[in-house]
């Protein structure tokens, strides 16, 4: 046989990090059911409650009926319809950018970006803790790669070079929760003559006026950051991505990216479902203050056990375990007791810091975050 694949997969399982699917019988929502059992749901992104909603339900249905099931072609083909033309519009507006490129997926948009825009005369300037999609593409990419610590500004500029590139970083990272100091990082990438990239896909929808994100949060301008990428499956509850930008940025994507320009377009149901998110999604502002009030609820707790709680202010709160087993033993404890937790092992995070992630919803209640803590209190102490 050319290839041995049992030796990868028993080396994964030596290591206690096998990886595994486990198949629900719901749908997403405070409660998930597998295996005949119903859990508090503790391990989702769809941050506001949205994909459960009747309205975003009945979105899809009416996309389907005007639309049809599919695009199917490509968008330069006969794949580019009026939902997602609108859809595109919707997001410039909301955004503040000049123009928007619809992806599938948010894996896909990054790769896309990196691939068509960065050459061998190219230096990339990448976050640590940046996304697989992101690294992934750094390193098959003909341009240099260089990694600066997490959030480490003073890092940064010691390994930039004038005129030389593209800075990439997330704007709330999806395993740590913390946020990128969008400011100083368009700061740098204005003093020293380079484009900065970041991926928002944990931001929109949750943080900044509106839930235009993490830029809009932190009050920097949407100007100062050259490439915005985020996601529709995660706040908004759908699924698919967007590239936003300038004009001439969308123009060369649309005639470079391979990922782009070969791939079937999204369903136009599914652009016209997003819209709708979108729509609701612009005047949330009382479940996104629902929300805080359960992360401060949560921190606060975390804060008074003692626990290892990283400095996340965001739906997501990781909870550093270390031990990959250890973690995964934490996260069977609590699911013995009806909670949904994931732990999150390497190579997804760095060696010693597997964790459980876990994430909280506008569709959580107080009484879920105390059943949360009071479980934790028990199952971390016990491993």
């Amino acid at each position: 046989m050319p290839f041995d694949l049992q030796t990868g997969l028993n080396e994964r399982a030596r290591q206690g990090l096998l990886r595994q699917r486990q198949i629900l019988q719901s749908g997403q929502g405070r409660h998930i059911e597998l295996n005949g059992r119903r859990y508090i749901n503790f391990s989702s992104n769809d941050y506001l409650g949205l994909a459960a909603q009747p309205f975003l339900t009945k979105a899809w249905q009416d996309g389907l009926a005007r639309w049809g099931a599919g695009s199917g072609a490509s968008p330069l083909v006969t794949g580019y319809t009026e939902a997602h033309a609108e859809l595109e519009q919707t997001l410039a507006e909301w955004l503040n950018v000049e123009s928007v490129l619809l992806f599938s997926t948010g894996f896909s948009a990054n790769q896309a970006i990196i691939k068509a825009l960065l050459q061998k005369e190219h230096i990339q300037y990448q976050d640590r803790l940046n996304h697989a999609s992101l690294q992934e593409a750094g390193a098959q990419s003909p341009a240099k790669m260089l990694r600066f610590r997490h959030n480490d500004m003073a890092h940064l500029a010691s390994l930039l070079q004038p005129h030389s590139g593209l800075i990439i970083s997330e704007g709330v990272f999806s395993m740590d929760g913390d946020q990128a100091p969008c400011q100083q990082l368009a700061d740098l990438a204005k003093q020293s003559g380079n484009w900065l990239m970041l991926d928002d896909a944990h931001g929109i929808g949750v943080l900044g006026e509106q839930g235009r994100g993490t830029l809009s949060h932190q009050g920097v301008a949407s100007d100062s950051v050259h490439i915005r990428m985020a996601t529709f499956g995660k706040a908004l509850g759908v699924a698919g991505a967007f590239v936003g930008g300038s004009r001439q940025l969308t123009d060369y994507l649309l005639n470079f990216s391979r990922d782009y320009v070969y791939s079937t377009h999204m369903p136009p149901a599914q652009a016209y479902a997003i819209s709708a998110a979108i729509a609701w999604v612009k005047q949330a502002d009382e479940e996104r203050a629902h929300l805080q009030s359960l992360i401060r609820q949560f921190r606060d707790g975390i804060t008074g056990l003692g626990l290892a709680a990283a400095e996340s202010s965001t739906a997501i709160q990781p909870l550093i375990i270390g031990d990959a087993d250890k973690a995964v033993s934490v996260a069977n404890k609590l699911r013995e007791r009806g909670l949904w937790v994931t732990a999150i092992r390497p190579p997804t995070v760095p060696k010693g810091t597997a964790r459980l992630r876990i994430t909280l919803t506008t569709a959580h209640q107080s009484s879920d975050i105390s059943l949360l803590l009071n479980a934790l209190k028990e199952c971390v102490t016990d491993v």
